[in-house]
C-alpha cells in the first residue's frame, strides 16, 4: 500500500499549487453542515477541471484509497464527509469546477459544472428571462448542483416543477475507475436504451462522481402572488391543497406547512421575523401562484380561498416581492433556527399527500406517550408530502444525552408511522451515513440486492464514498 506522504506527493502533481489541503487545514472539509459528523482525510483535492479528476480517480483507484465526492458539503446526513473509521481516504471536492458552459435559451437548457452554486444558476437563468426552479431554503447560498443531483434535492418547487431528478436531462460522470461518461445531452426525448444518468442522481458519490449536467430551463413566470394562511391543523391544510389544485391548477409553484414550534424558534434565532398575524396559529400555510402572463393572481387566489369555508381561520395575500419575503423567511430559515439550538432528531420523510394529517397526528401521539415534554418541530413541502419532523427538548442543554440515548428508539416509533402509512424514510436528503442501517430495516431483499449488485458493477473494490447509503 502506498504510503500517505507518497500519496500526497503524487496528487500534488496532478493539480495546481493551491489546489490541496492535508493535516489541520483539511479538518474544516471533514466535518459536515450540521456538526454532527467528523472524519478524518489524507488530503482535500480541489480540481478545476474533469480530466483532473479522472487523473485523480485513477491515482486513487490504483492504490486502494477511498475517494469522497464532496460541492458544498451541505449534506444532512453525514454524505459529503469521510468516515471516522481509520480508513484512508481522500475528499474531491469539486467547488472550483464553478464555470456554465453553455446556456441554450430556445432550448431551454443550461449545461454546468458540478461545483456552480445554486444561487449563480438562478441568477445566469434569469438573465436570460428563463427559469432554474430547484427551490432550496436555508442551504441554496452553500450548495453546489453536483451535490444537489448527487441527493436528489426537492425543496420547495417540486409540487410544480419535480425533483432534481426531474431537472436534468444529461450528465457527465467520472466512475470509479476514472473513466469519464459524457452523457451531456440536452434531447428531451432519447429512447436508445437505458438512461444511465438516473443511476448517478440520488446515489450520493457512491457510483461515480457527477462532473458536468445538462439542466432544464423554464419561462420565468410574470406574475406572482403570495398568501399566508392560518389553518386549523395539518388536515385543513391538505383539504386547502387539494381545493387549490381545483381551483388554481399549475399555477401553484409551493404549498409549504409550518407549526408553531417551528415559529417560536424562528422569532427566537433570527432577526426582522414576526408574527404574520396579530393572534397566534399553531399553523400556518405559504403558497405561491405564478403564471408567465402578466395578469393579476392576486383576486382568483383571494376567491379560491374565500369560497372554501371550513378550515381556514385567516389569511393574508400580496403581490409584493418584499411583503411575500417576509412570510418566506419564517419558512426558510426554520433550520437555520434549529441549528442555533444544536442537534436535532431529524426526520425527513413523505408519504402519501392524502396522509400527511395521518402521521402527523399518528407520529406525535405515539411520541408524547413515550417522552412527554418533547417539542416536535414539524414543517415542510406538504405539497408533495415530503414533512421534516424532527426532535428535540425544549431545553437544548439536555438535548445531546436525550438524542445519545433515546435516537434509535425515536426513529423506530416515526418510521414506524411512515411504513404503516406506505411512506419513505427519506424524501430528498438521502441516507448517507446517517440512514446506512435504518434503510434496510424497509426495503426488500431483492431490492438492497439489485442496489448492491449496481454497485459491485460499477465500484467492485468499494472505494466511491464508503460507508454511504448500502
Amino acid at each position: 500500500m502506498i504510503k500517505p506522504e507518497d500519496l500526497i506527493a503524487s496528487l500534488a502533481t496532478l493539480l495546481a499549487k493551491d489546489a490541496m489541503l492535508s493535516g489541520e487545514a483539511a479538518v474544516p472539509y471533514c466535518k459536515d453542515w450540521r456538526g454532527r459528523y467528523v472524519g478524518e482525510a489524507l488530503a482535500v483535492v480541489f480540481p478545476s477541471d474533469t480530466q483532473q479528476v479522472s487523473a485523480i480517480v485513477k491515482l486513487c483507484a490504483e492504490h486502494k484509497i477511498s475517494i469522497v465526492p464532496q460541492g458544498g458539503n451541505t449534506s444532512l446526513c453525514g454524505a459529503s464527509v469521510p468516515l471516522a473509521d481509520g480508513t484512508q481516504q481522500v475528499v474531491v471536492n469539486l467547488s472550483r469546477m464553478s464555470r456554465i458552459l453553455a446556456l441554450d435559451a430556445n432550448n431551454y437548457t443550461m449545461t454546468v459544472e458540478a461545483g456552480c452554486k445554486l444561487a449563480a444558476l438562478y441568477a445566469a437563468a434569469e438573465q436570460a428571462d428563463r427559469l432554474f426552479p430547484l427551490g432550496l431554503t436555508a442551504i441554496a447560498p452553500h450548495c453546489e448542483i453536483g451535490g444537489n443531483l448527487s441527493t436528489n434535492a426537492g425543496g420547495i418547487g417540486v409540487l410544480r416543477y419535480g425533483n432534481a431528478r426531474d431537472l436534468v436531462l444529461g450528465l457527465e460522470v467520472v466512475l470509479p475507475d476514472g473513466r469519464i461518461w459524457n452523457g451531456l445531452r440536452s434531447l428531451r426525448k432519447d429512447n436508445t436504451g437505458y438512461d444511465l444518468k438516473h443511476l448517478f442522481i440520488g446515489a450520493e458519490g457512491t457510483l461515480g462522481i457527477i462532473t458536468a449536467a445538462v439542466l432544464k430551463l423554464f419561462p420565468r413566470p410574470k406574475s406572482v402572488a403570495t398568501a399566508c394562511i392560518a389553518v386549523r391543523d395539518p388536515a385543513a391544510a391538505v383539504a386547502l391543497l387539494s381545493h387549490l389544485r381545483v381551483t388554481c391548477g399549475d399555477k401553484i409553484s409551493g404549498f409549504e406547512i409550518v407549526s408553531r414550534s417551528c415559529l417560536d424558534l424562528v422569532f427566537q434565532h433570527i432577526t426582522d421575523t414576526h408574527e404574520p398575524f396579530a393572534t397566534q396559529h399553531e399553523w400556518i400555510v405559504i403558497t405561491k401562484l405564478a403564471d408567465v402572463l402578466q395578469v393579476p393572481l392576486d383576486g382568483a387566489l383571494r376567491d379560491a380561498l374565500n369560497s372554501l369555508g371550513d378550515g381556514i381561520t385567516e389569511f393574508g395575500i400580496t403581490a409584493d416581492e418584499a411583503d411575500a419575503e417576509r412570510w418566506w423567511r419564517l419558512r426558510k430559515n426554520i433550520a437555520e433556527a434549529q441549528k442555533a439550538e444544536g442537534i436535532s432528531i431529524k426526520h425527513d420523510v413523505a408519504v402519501p399527500v392524502s396522509r400527511v394529517a395521518q402521521f402527523i397526528e399518528e407520529a406525535s401521539a405515539a411520541l408524547r406517550a413515550a417522552y412527554p415534554g418533547i417539542r416536535i418541530v414539524a414543517f415542510g413541502h406538504l405539497g408533495d408530502g415530503n414533512i421534516h419532523y424532527n426532535i428535540s427538548l425544549l431545553d437544548a442543554a439536555q438535548n445531546d444525552a436525550f438524542i445519545g440515548k433515546h435516537e434509535h428508539d425515536v426513529n423506530r416509533i416515526v418510521y414506524a408511522v411512515v411504513a404503516q402509512l406506505d411512506g419513505s424514510i427519506s424524501a430528498e436528503h438521502g441516507l448517507g451515513q446517517l440512514k446506512r442501517a435504518e434503510i434496510t430495516h424497509y426495503k426488500s431483499a431483492l431490492e438492497l440486492e439489485l442496489m448492491r449488485n449496481i454497485k459491485h458493477i460499477l465500484d467492485p473494490h468499494e472505494l466511491m464514498n464508503p460507508g454511504k447509503v448500502i
